[in-house]
């Protein structure tokens, strides 16, 4: 024995087998196809599109209030993984080249948050030093920030696959301008966005709400998620081939609103080893899944590592894919994924809290109802000023104050993909009224 501290790891546990981040290859060229585009970004003349009704195109001029991060892949000082940034909202632009600071960084990855054997602590100081590095973006968002207001909206488009954790980008206070600091995911109106290959892969498309009746698939150990669509029209399956084969077929006279999945998902570092439910990712790829095309469902995946994403090389493609990227291009009107382990019960029940949230106000933005939850939990957790240490002075762990930090990243971890405007409106069960309001 070294005399060595034990890992954070003993700390924790039920936590499962350790399961590796991926390793990205190295590129051999300077950036992926994209990046020469992304890099020369123009706000041209003409009508606002590509966050409107229409069909987007990535680089035209945005709506009034919308801004964009573009984020790809470039090879970085001393040829590692790195990085670059475009950001655009009007006028106001910036362009961050990659360089020392914008490398691959695994240690801010919520992806292994519980695999990776660091405090929770550790991983919160490292986003914070990770934001800290990007100054020239840090005050882009306050410029942004000042010109909007509440109306702006933000989409981080990241086709990086670096686990990149935007939400809880800590952004400084501008004390000149009246602005106060904070997580970007708890301050602004925000959504992410992924290349959808296959299609027009350009930004994402307002399509309206997602409107209609639950259908969903419960594994046995994820029943208690139907606590959530009692009050909804709802069709609930406890098998999967029943549910794909709903998925499959829409019914006429009946929209479906909510996709919902509450199951098992696993990671790896290949496409193949991305799974939800005992299904491989090959096997929702060759599913139809008409219902998506015909209704824009809202998809919700309450599965561990479900808005993951692998560089597909192995099958000869330089794309990312994903389950969000699966389901964005089958038609689904957005998405809901995970990004990492939800396995214990606490972060299961924050899941159908914010799914509870998000239906129960079918006016509402979906982004503005993420926003506010992930501001209650910066809230609960108090000032982000004193992080809890991962030691008390008798050289314990801090477990009281590591579980704060824990349930505080379990709260950036619901990633929403799609349109920064979407609403979700359940139809009600016979005996409750939709959402909070009259049936309809």
């Amino acid at each position: 024995m070294s005399g060595e501290p034990p890992r954070a790891a003993r700390w924790l546990t039920g936590t499962g087998t350790a399961i590796r981040r991926a390793a990205f290859p190295a590129l051999q060229s300077a950036a992926r196809r994209e990046s020469a585009a992304v890099l020369h970004l123009r706000r041209p003349s003409g009508p606002p599109s590509g966050t409107g009704s229409g069909p987007g195109r990535p680089y035209e001029r945005l709506e009034d209030g919308c801004a964009v991060l573009r984020v790809v892949r470039a090879v970085g000082a001393g040829g590692y993984d790195g990085y670059q940034l475009q950001g655009a909202c009007g006028d106001l632009t910036v362009t961050c080249r990659t360089g020392p600071t914008r490398l691959m960084a695994p240690a801010v990855s919520l992806g292994t948050l519980q695999e990776k054997g660091e405090f929770p602590s550790e991983t919160l100081r490292a986003i914070q030093h990770w934001s800290a590095n990007q100054g020239e973006l840090a005050e882009w968002i306050n410029r942004i920030r000042q010109r909007h207001g509440e109306g702006l909206r933000l989409i981080v488009w990241d086709d990086t696959g670096f686990e990149l954790p935007w939400e809880l980008f800590w952004v400084p206070a501008d004390e000149q301008h009246g602005l106060g600091s904070g997580l970007l995911g708890a301050l602004l109106v925000m959504a992410r966005w992924t290349t959808v290959h296959g299609e027009d892969e350009g930004l994402p498309r307002e399509t309206g709400p997602c409107r209609g009746r639950v259908l969903a698939y419960l594994h046995e150990d994820m029943t208690d998620d139907g606590s959530v669509f009692s009050p909804y029209d709802h069709a609930v399956h406890d098998t999967m081939t029943p549910f794909l084969q709903a998925l499959d077929l829409p019914m006429p006279d009946d929209r479906t609103g909510l996709v919902y999945m509450g199951c098992h998902g696993t990671y790896g570092e290949v496409v193949m080893r991305l799974t939800l439910g005992d299904r491989t990712w090959a096997e929702f790829n060759t599913r139809d899944m008409h219902v998506l095309r015909e209704d824009r469902s809202l998809v919700c995946l309450n599965a561990c590592h479900s808005g993951r994403f692998v560089p597909n090389h192995v099958q000869g493609e330089e794309a990312l894919r994903g389950f969000a990227e699966l389901f964005l291009r089958k038609g689904a009107g957005g998405c809901i994924v995970t990004a990492g382990k939800v396995g214990d019960q606490e972060a299961r029940a924050l899941v159908r809290r914010l799914l509870k949230e998000v239906a129960a106000r079918p006016d509402l933005p979906i982004t503005e109802t993420l926003r506010d939850f992930r501001a209650r939990a910066v809230q609960d957790f108090g000032t982000l000023a004193a992080i809890p240490t991962t030691r008390n002075d008798d050289g314990q762990v801090d477990k009281v104050g590591q579980k704060r930090v824990l349930r505080l990243l379990y709260a950036f971890m619901f990633h929403y993909y799609g349109h920064p405007r979407t609403t979700l409106r359940l139809v009600a069960g016979e005996e409750h009224s939709a959402g909070g309001g009259d049936p309809w």
